[in-house]
């Protein structure tokens, strides 16, 4: 299964509506449409925060995935709201260091008209998680994925 189509397939991400456009060497993309569904209040149409957080948290994290081939929990991530978010948003992420136990990744998210709505920069976790942890059940994908990555869609 490709990164990709791993991110799509996420619970919370198809919950929310995000969907993660590229993601390879240390590089990833994604989108948030607007919705009803992500308002901050009944009454305005402004994106809630945590929305445009889980699209820089989950797009810095494929791009994390992308360098270390397994799982990149997110240690922090700091975030600049810099403007209202009204509109289809989208987000690009570039891993600006990648080390042995720590890569870093900067965010940029843009509304609609190309506007920078926010900016973040997150801490993902890049090793010594081992063979056990909560993130991978018995059916995840991680042991090998750089093979499936390379299989083309049938």
């Amino acid at each position: 299964m490709k990164l990709v189509e791993l991110f799509n397939r996420t619970p919370f991400v198809e919950h929310l509506g995000i969907e993660l456009t590229e993601a390879e060497d240390g590089y990833a993309e994604g989108r948030l449409p607007f919705s009803e569904e992500i308002r901050s209040n009944n009454f305005g149409s402004v994106a809630h925060g945590g929305a445009t957080y889980a699209l820089a948290d989950t797009v810095g994290g494929a791009a994390a995935i992308s360098l270390a081939g397994d799982v990149t929990p997110t240690v922090d991530m700091r975030i600049d709201y810099l403007a209202p978010a009204t509109s289809d948003l989208t987000a690009t992420a570039e891993v600006i260091r990648f080390g042995s136990s720590l890569a870093m990744v900067q965010v940029d998210i843009h509304n609609a008209d190309g506007e920078r709505v926010a900016t973040a920069q997150g801490t993902y976790k890049t090793g010594g998680q081992g063979t056990e942890t909560p993130w991978k059940g018995d059916e995840a994908p991680w042991e090998g994925h750089e093979e499936d990555a390379e299989e083309t869609d049938e």
